[in-house]
């Protein structure tokens, strides 16, 4: 009676934690701060401007002013995607008795609406310095954060009409100063997901099943900064991958009457960045990055009946490659007060194929567009403000979704997607 509703519901479930998002391929949020906003976060690893440093590269607490740096902002996200369907086969009805088609099929359904919508991602930094050398810092921050909810007769929705992530991130660090050369930087990352899937079952009356799950690891990143001459500063800086155990629940409505507890291991991937900041001369500074992601490591994921050694259900394919993302981005002093900004930045996805696009990763390559400015209130206050425009290249999905044993194909859900994305940030720094 279950047997055919688990390949469809739990790994979707798992799928949350890689919903795509508005601000990064895959399901990244690298919306941390409004300053990397203006600039598309070129070279963010090299611009140790405020205290968000200590996400993307802890050793630049050491360029921060002596005593307390703050930083507190957010990101506004709104996301818009829509699905026009090109040919998705119809869902057989599944007698819930025998797990055998009826010989019926459920209605095809709509394109679903509007799947995006908007959202808040806040963040926190503070940076104390010890001494001239040593410095301290916490970092607050959604790291992983988008909802995705279609339609309820949407043509897809026995393969992901609601998901929901919120992945929260505390990060203690330390840098330190070794010359006038180099810095170094070390972070330990909390990680806390909590996650939520909704879609139908392919039985009579098409029941809505909900899974929930949570958990709690932990990963580290590092980084050095380079200042090589007074104007040229590198920076390079790596995350760790994050381990993750979820715990959670399945049920499904009647008459399924399923409710029971589920297990999964997920790893996010590991991130890379080489980055620079080049001071042009007392006005304009020049902002690049390369950023390798290992989505690589995200190939499949085999969830688990709690407190067992058995498959919950057939391994959920993803398929993902390792991706690149570059920037390119300056900055200009237009007077003592206003610093403005801009920057583009090209991001690739790391799902391979029309094969391996999921409802709830309708991600494809991206390029942003971006411009902003800080503003100098006073000599220990500023006041940063972003906004960016993000271009998806329109791509299609052709999933299959098939029965646990992946012997048959129950539905193929066909379709195009478009997708963009605008974010507006606003950020203030105090340093006392």
């Amino acid at each position: 009676m279950q047997t055919l509703f688990k390949p469809a519901l739990l790994p979707t479930l798992l799928a949350l934690a890689f919903s795509g998002s508005a601000a990064a391929a895959g399901f990244q949020l690298q919306n941390q701060n409004a300053s990397g906003t203006s600039v598309a976060f070129a070279g963010a690893a090299a611009v140790a401007e405020d205290a968000s440093t200590i996400y993307f590269n802890p050793a630049g607490m050491t360029y921060l002013p002596l005593g307390h740096s703050l930083t507190v902002g957010g990101t506004v996200i709104h996301r818009s995607v829509k699905f026009e369907n090109t040919g998705t086969t119809p869902m057989p009805v599944i007698n819930p008795l025998t797990g055998a088609p009826t010989g019926a099929f459920h209605p095809r359904g709509s394109n679903g609406g509007n799947g995006g919508g908007a959202g808040l991602a806040p963040a926190l930094y503070y940076s104390y310095a010890v001494s001239p050398e040593l410095r301290l810092g916490l970092g607050f921050s959604v790291t992983y954060g988008s909802e995705t909810e279609y339609d309820p007769d949407f043509a897809g929705r026995f393969s992901g009409l609601y998901t929901s992530i919120h992945q929260m991130n505390l990060n203690p660090s330390v840098a330190y100063k070794v010359n006038d050369l180099l810095s170094l930087g070390f972070g330990l990352n909390f990680a806390k997901s909590e996650i939520e899937f909704r879609q139908n079952a392919p039985f009579v009356g098409a029941p809505l099943g909900v899974l929930q799950g949570d958990d709690t690891a932990w990963g580290w990143n590092a980084g050095a900064m380079l200042q090589f001459t007074p104007q040229t500063r590198v920076g390079v800086s790596y995350r760790s991958r994050i381990e993750f155990d979820l715990k959670g629940t399945q049920t499904v409505a009647a008459p399924i009457n399923i409710n029971r507890s589920i297990t999964a291991s997920l790893t996010t991937p590991d991130t890379f960045s080489l980055a620079l900041s080049h001071q042009l001369d007392s006005r304009w500074e020049l902002l690049a990055d390369a950023t390798w992601n290992g989505w690589s490591s995200l190939q499949a994921l085999e969830p688990m009946i709690a407190g067992t050694s058995t498959r919950a259900t057939a391994p959920l394919r993803y398929n993902f490659k390792d991706t690149m993302r570059y920037g390119l981005g300056a900055k200009y002093q237009y007077d003592e007060r206003w610093n403005l900004r801009a920057g583009v930045a090209y991001d690739q996805t790391p799902v391979p194929d029309e094969a391996s696009r999921t409802m709830t990763v309708p991600d494809a390559d991206r390029f942003w567009l971006a411009f902003g400015a800080r503003y100098q209130l006073n000599k220990t206050t500023s006041l940063d403000f972003g906004y960016a425009h993000i271009f998806f290249n329109d791509v299609s999905t052709a999933r299959k979704v098939t029965n646990t044993g992946e012997t048959a194909t129950l539905q193929t859900v066909r379709g195009d997607f478009k997708t963009h994305a605008n974010l507006v940030s606003m950020q203030l720094n105090y340093n006392f």
